[in-house]
């Protein structure tokens, strides 16, 4: 057995691995209650470094989590966030040795002679589990998301270390209140270890957008999937990265672009359901330019008035309509709504909202870049401290999180295209009855209790 292996196999190695990351969350909290309380100034900037050392070394949630906080403004420091916005989905894979009793376990002593073909080298390595290609005994191509052990008492261990830095950091800066982040980022993590809910999102997702021709969904094996293996179909395509390396035309990337935004919007706005995770792991494109649409395991269902109160607040900021902007932050679940606070989150929401609200084909990019969304963030950071803050609701986290990654997105892509035009085609058949029974209807098909997803 290799020493990675081991350790991995071994309860003292992964205690040793948490002992680290508590450390470094522990130093974390202290630093900044000491520079609050006692005046200690700090080297936020090096610290932060540490931290991102820590969590990028460790196969478990803290990294995941750390990734949606680098995403929601002011939830960390600054430097923290700009450390952890470089964590990476890929992390080093387990040995061959180890995915051999994980199938084991998974489906039994005979679990090989269920694929023709089953590759010992993982294709991507992630913070909860990593994928193998395989092949099916009838020829299929198959990817095979494999779970790493013990995931369920490691969320629990990192939510604890997470929920000790909220407060610490909270006693010193009281503009947001990370309780409700913290409620939301417990649930969707622990969801995401169900790979049996996985599966029924898979195929969710392949009915709400079987009409979309551009858009792919992976096919699920369920014979050979359990709650911690998930079994597919394998979509062949090409990494983002490496496909905009060969200097695709502007046509080409605007039509992927174009086919990412249908996506994720025709998800959310005709069944109030998202894909929580739009970073450019997620996607790969085929040679006609469709997108392979991937990992499904962040997946949320919205209440069908607050996706309405998405659509109220678009038409608010387009027509400057105070009022209006008050009643779409009441259905989003605001409260202690006043007139400062609705400026407030007025102007985190026009930064999100520019591209829809700009009736032009210009970049991303110039409508809202990385410096002016940190100073727009640190704007409304001085203004919460002012009025005393506010607590975010949890349905906010997962939202905000997914603007800003598909935003990013399409920054890579240089998209240029008109956003505020196909936005406004598409909520022009917007239909808050349509969409409650809509969502009733699929959710009932998919095999998910909606109701547990609040």
């Amino acid at each position: 057995m290799s020493g990675s292996d081991s350790e991995k196999s071994n309860p003292i190695g992964r205690l040793k691995r948490y002992a680290n990351v508590t450390s470094a969350v522990g130093g974390l909290a202290a630093r900044v209650a000491g520079e609050r309380y006692l005046g200690i100034k700090i080297d936020r900037e090096n610290h932060a470094k540490v931290l991102g050392d820590a969590l990028g070394g460790l196969k478990g949630p803290l990294m995941k989590v750390a990734q949606i906080l680098s995403t929601i403004p002011d939830a960390l420091p600054q430097e923290y966030r700009e450390e952890l916005s470089k964590l990476q989905a890929d992390a080093p894979p387990m040995g061959w040795l180890f995915v051999k009793r994980r199938m084991k376990s998974e489906l039994g002593q005979d679990w090989l002679s269920q694929y023709k073909n089953f590759e010992k080298q993982c294709s991507s390595a992630a913070s909860l589990g990593q994928v193998h290609k395989a092949t099916s005994l009838d020829g299929k191509k198959l990817a095979c998301k494999l779970q790493y052990p013990d995931m369920q008492s490691a969320i629990e261990a990192d939510l604890k270390q997470l929920k000790l830095a909220f407060n610490l950091y909270e006693r010193a800066d009281k503009a947001i209140s990370t309780k409700s982040i913290h409620k939301e980022l417990s649930a969707r993590l622990s969801e995401e270890l169900d790979y049996n809910r996985e599966a029924a999102n898979l195929k969710l997702y392949a009915e709400l957008l079987k009409s979309e021709k551009n858009v792919l969904v992976p096919e699920v094996y369920e014979h050979l999937s359990t709650e911690r293996l998930l079994t597919m179909t394998w979509l062949e395509g090409e990494k983002i990265t490496n496909w905009l390396e060969k200097n695709p035309e502007k046509k080409s990337r605007n039509n992927v672009a174009i086919n990412m935004f249908k996506a994720w919007y025709i998800p959310f706005y005709f069944y109030g359901v998202i894909h929580g995770d739009p970073h450019l792991g997620n996607y790969s494109i085929t040679k006609n330019e469709s997108i392979n649409l991937l990992d499904f395991g962040s997946i949320r269902f919205f209440n069908p008035s607050f996706v309405e109160g998405v659509i109220i607040l678009y038409e608010a900021l387009k027509t400057e309509n105070s009022k209006l902007a008050e009643e779409a932050y009441f259905k989003w679940g605001f409260g202690n709504l006043n007139k400062e606070m609705i400026s407030v989150l007025s102007l985190w929401a026009k930064f999100l909202y520019a591209p829809l609200l700009n009736d032009s084909s210009e970049p991303i990019s110039q409508l809202r870049d990385g410096k002016q969304g940190r100073e727009v963030a640190s704007k409304v950071h001085r203004q919460l401290k002012k009025i005393g803050g506010v607590e975010p609701p949890r349905e906010f986290v997962l939202m905000d999180r997914a603007a800003i990654g598909l935003g990013s997105v399409f920054m890579r892509l240089k998209a240029e295209v008109n956003w505020h035009r196909i936005f406004e085609d598409m909520i022009e058949e917007f239909d808050l009855k349509k969409l409650s029974t809509n969502q009733i209807n699929m959710s009932k098909h998919a095999g998910i209790n909606i109701d547990s997803l609040e």
